[in-house]
C-alpha cells in the first residue's frame, strides 16, 4: 500500500520522485538571475509592510515581541504535539501512533536535509543576513524591549538567515497535517502555522524567500526522504518498534495515561 494519505512513511515511488523535482524547481527559481528578481521583488516590500506595522501601539509590538522568542517556540511546539497526540483533533484513535512516530520520522530526516542544505548554501556563497541587518533602518523589538532581549532573546536579526529553520518545522507540520485534515480543521491548521511563522518576518529575522524558498526546499526534499523513500520506510519500523515499549511504560503514569495515544497500545 503506497497511498500518500496514509499516515506511514514507506516507498512511493511516483510521490518521491515529484517532491524531487518540485523542490529543484523552486530552489531554481530562487538561484537563477532571471527568476531571482521575483523573489526580491517580494522580499523587500513584504519585510517594509510587515515590520512597518510596529511602533505604532505598544501592545501590538509586546505581542510580536513575545513570540519572537524561545518561549513562544516551546508554545508553538506545545500545538504541534496537541495536534498528533488527541484523538480526533486531527487523528483518529487507531491512526495516533502511526502519525506520531512518522512525524519524528519527517523531524530526524529534515535535521540531515536542513544541515546538508546549509552547508551547501555556505559552500556557494549564497548566504545572507536578514532584512533587519542587511537594510537596517527597521524596527527593533530587541531594542524596544531590552528587558525581554535579556531573558529569552528575542529573534529578530541573523547573519545567516536561509533558510527559515524555524519555519521550516512550520511548514512541514502545516503540510503533513494537512494531507490527513479537511475542511475547517485545515482552515485552523494552515492558520495556525502561519500565526507562528509570521513573528520572524514582522521582526525581520527572515526574509520571505527564506520561508518560502528556503523552507520550501527543506520540507519537500523531507518529505520525499522522510515519508516517500526506503529510508523513511526504514527509519519507520525502526522508531515503531522502540516506540512500543516507552508507550507501554508510560501507561503506569499518573495523567500521562489518560492520554488517548497512551491508551492506544492497549488495543
Amino acid at each position: 500500500m503506497s497511498d500518500f494519505s496514509t499516515p506511514i512513511a514507506q516507498w512511493r515511488p511516483k510521490h518521491f520522485f515529484f517532491l524531487q523535482l518540485a523542490s529543484v524547481l523552486l530552489l531554481g527559481s530562487w538561484l537563477l538571475p532571471s527568476t531571482r528578481a521575483f523573489w526580491t521583488a517580494l522580499d523587500i516590500p513584504v519585510y517594509r509592510a510587515l515590520n512597518g506595522s510596529l511602533g505604532h501601539w505598544y501592545g501590538w509590538d509586546l505581542l510580536w515581541a513575545f513570540l519572537s522568542t524561545r518561549i513562544a517556540d516551546l508554545c508553538a511546539a506545545a500545538v504541534m504535539l496537541c495536534a498528533l497526540i488527541y484523538r480526533d483533533l486531527i487523528f483518529a484513535q487507531a491512526q495516533l501512533r502511526r502519525a506520531l512516530v512518522t512525524f519524528f520520522v519527517l523531524l530526524l530526516a529534515m535535521l540531515v536535509v536542513r544541515v546538508l542544505f546549509t552547508k551547501f548554501i555556505s559552500a556557494q556563497g549564497l548566504q545572507h543576513a536578514s532584512p533587519s541587518v542587511h537594510l537596517g533602518g527597521g524596527f527593533q523589538l530587541s531594542a524596544a524591549f531590552p528587558w525581554m532581549e535579556q531573558f529569552f532573546e528575542i529573534k529578530d536579526r541573523s547573519s545567516r538567515s536561509f533558510p527559515g529553520d524555524h519555519a521550516s518545522v512550520l511548514l512541514l507540520w502545516v503540510v503533513f497535517l494537512s494531507v490527513f485534515s479537511k475542511g475547517k480543521q485545515r482552515v485552523l491548521v494552515c492558520l495556525t502555522g502561519l500565526f507562528f511563522i509570521l513573528p520572524r518576518l514582522i521582526a525581520g529575522a527572515h526574509w520571505l524567500s527564506d520561508n518560502l524558498v528556503g523552507g520550501g526546499f527543506v520540507v519537500l526534499q523531507t518529505l520525499a526522504w522522510g515519508y516517500c523513500s526506503i529510508f523513511g520506510d526504514k527509519l519507520y519500523q525502526l522508531l515503531e518498534r522502540l516506540a512500543k515499549p516507552v508507550l507501554r511504560a508510560l501507561q503506569y503514569l499518573p495523567l500521562i495515561n489518560k492520554f488517548s495515544i497512551v491508551r492506544q497500545i492497549r488495543r
